[in-house]
């Protein structure tokens, strides 16, 4: 079978495709015939090595995907052959087979396809157990969110609508802010061109944001941060922009407000039974039509080190999937 390959630790053109032996479930495990493969900000920063978790050299990136079950291992009786599931991995999803633990599948809802599948667990994950989980975020509420064109800031758009919140979106193009209307942004901040302090104010009332949800980090965080609610809650998703920033504690101190980490991974491994309610809720929200994954381009598994430099290049809106 096909598989990327990550030989050494480098940007994305570094990674080479190969004929690799094919895989076989050992106990508790489940081969998965791949069928779609989810994009993701961190699969970048995995193959450079700048990532929380770092696989052992050489290595498959690739951490969701969407496919059939073609084999399992010893004392699995989640599923069968041919059963179609989603599965999160801390890596393998880039390529024609994947073997994934039992407990990390999920069946797909009758309807589903492939691609929507596998763009539903690491972004809509995230963002759940950000807003509902970490925030908390209420009815009535204002969330902003930076980054709001992504695959985690349309997903936390989605969420924040389906919970009754208002919802302000921040994005660095025009082009990018209409599809966050189109997701159900109530209002947009290009901060390309608008002054975000400002713009903020203006959105808010003056109130300020309850709720900052903020995967980018960089320059952004001070200003939106200076701009919370009374008793905010300030979420700390990632650093797409390239810099951590430093805050300063006085301005948690001033406006009675929390910074909350959000690292959605380890919260999977921690606390499974809860990330599987959250994700049964939102495969009920999708039912409904209160979500829905854009997918905004497709890559051949020979194009992936293409996929991963234009989500490094924040060329991407939404979600982008391979298909080996």
């Amino acid at each position: 079978m096909k598989a990327v390959q990550c030989k050494a630790w480098g940007p994305p053109d570094s990674l080479v495709v190969e004929e690799v032996a094919d895989l076989a479930p050992a106990a508790g495990e489940v081969l998965i015939d791949v069928k779609a493969a989810g994009v993701n900000f961190p699969d970048v920063l995995t193959i450079q090595g700048k990532y929380q978790f770092k696989p052992t050299l050489p290595f498959t990136p690739g951490n969701e995907l969407a496919g059939v079950v073609r084999a399992v291992g010893a004392g699995v009786a989640t599923c069968q052959p041919g059963d179609k599931v989603i599965a999160f991995t801390q890596q393998g999803a880039f390529a024609q087979q994947a073997v994934v633990p039992a407990a990390m599948l999920m069946p797909m809802p009758p309807g589903m396809d492939f691609d929507i599948a596998a763009a539903i667990t690491l972004t809509y994950g995230t963002s759940h157990h950000a807003v509902v989980d970490r925030a908390a975020l209420q009815a009535g509420e204002t969330m902003l969110v930076l980054g709001a064109a992504g695959g985690v800031g349309l997903a936390a758009i989605e969420i924040g609508k389906a919970l009754g919140a208002r919802v302000i979106a921040a994005a660095s193009s025009d082009e990018k802010l209409a599809v966050c209307r189109a997701h159900g942004a109530d209002a947009c901040i290009n901060y390309s061109t608008e002054d975000l302090r400002e713009a903020i104010k203006a959105a808010t009332g003056g109130k300020g944001p309850d709720v900052i949800y903020d995967p980018v980090g960089g320059v952004y965080a001070e200003p939106a941060l200076r701009s919370i609610a009374w008793r905010g809650r300030y979420l700390v998703i990632g650093f797409a922009n390239g810099a951590i920033p430093a805050l300063p504690f006085n301005l948690m101190l001033l406006k009675g407000a929390s910074v909350v980490g959000v690292f959605w991974g380890e919260y999977v491994k921690r606390e499974p039974k809860a990330n599987l309610a959250g994700m049964r809720q939102l495969l009920g929200w999708m039912a409904e039509g209160k979500i829905r994954p854009h997918i905004s381009a497709r890559y051949a598994l020979e194009q992936t080190a293409q996929a991963l430099n234009d989500m490094a290049a924040r060329k991407v809106t939404g979600k982008v999937v391979i298909t080996p």
